[in-house]
């Protein structure tokens, strides 16, 4: 493996196809593509302030680095990256990618990030800024995670997530196959029109949450009281802990609450029209 330490590079293309690459404390600075069409690069210790670094790259790790606000769009149409221990600063990152692997990243500007992916792992990330965050992505597996910005995971497929702080308004719009453990989620119009969310161990606020969802389960979870005009036209199984601000027109299932606020079921609830509305109070 080739390796070049302590250097810098500007302009354009300065290592394009390049393959079997080891850098370290190595600084890229204004230009655009400095590692595209690369495959096998190692990269420590760099800095990145370039646009476009690593585009259509198979197979490439990054570790200690830094991508600075310049880098935007840096990680587009690539396979199998090994990410851990960076800052990266720049907006609208990891695009059409395959097999991510992300460990103790920060992204404080995750603008458009993470869109059209498939087959991620995250473990202690944490972003921010973060709109439409996983835009149709799938296959993701989150552990020990902390988002602020909202949309996030719309229309995403085949998702996995523990020890989560997320705060998100609108957030698993159109998902499919979701499941989220010991988390906290926060934020108003969750979950609509879900297909398959299930939501464990959960702490939940915002007005209007899980409407129009398609089998939703919730298992021991806790309902804020801003929670009001939840599970609108859901089909819903649902254990919740606490009390429940209020309940209108649930299409079918159960809901089992240790009490209910208002209950409203009025002439515009939906076939079949027979939820289970339970008080363990009673």
């Amino acid at each position: 493996m080739q390796q070049i330490k302590n250097t810098e590079f500007s302009g354009e293309r300065p290592l394009f196809a390049s393959h079997d690459l080891y850098l370290e404390n190595v600084t890229i600075h204004a230009g655009e593509s400095a590692l595209k069409e690369c495959s096998n690069i190692e990269a420590i210790k760099c800095r990145f302030e370039g646009k476009y670094p690593f585009w259509h790259v198979d197979g490439f790790v990054i570790r200690n680095c830094v991508f600075t606000e310049g880098a935007r769009a840096a990680l587009w149409y690539s396979r199998e990256l090994e990410m851990s221990d960076t800052l990266v600063e720049a907006p609208k990152m990891f695009r059409e990618m395959d097999g991510i692997s992300l460990t103790n990243v920060q992204i404080p500007d995750a603008q458009e990030t993470l869109w059209h992916c498939k087959n991620a792992e995250l473990k202690n990330v944490k972003v921010k800024n973060a709109d439409y965050l996983f835009m149709h992505s799938e296959n993701i597996y989150i552990d020990g995670y902390e988002q602020y910005g909202n949309y996030s995971f719309q229309y995403c497929k085949n998702v996995e997530i523990h020890n989560a702080r997320i705060d998100s308004k609108d957030a698993f719009w159109n998902t499919e196959n979701v499941t989220v453990y010991d988390s906290e989620i926060n934020g108003e119009y969750l979950g609509w029109h879900s297909h398959h969310l299930r939501l464990v161990n959960c702490k939940i606020s915002g007005t209007q949450p899980l409407c129009y969802a398609h089998d939703l389960i919730m298992e021991n979870c806790t309902m804020e009281s801003d929670c009001d005009l939840s599970f609108e036209y859901s089909s819903v199984n649902a254990s919740i802990l606490n009390h429940i601000t209020s309940v209108k027109n649930p299409r079918t299932g159960i809901i089992t609450a240790k009490s209910f606020g208002e209950i409203i079921l009025d002439k515009n609830i939906k076939a079949p029209a027979d939820c289970k509305i339970i008080s363990l109070d009673k």
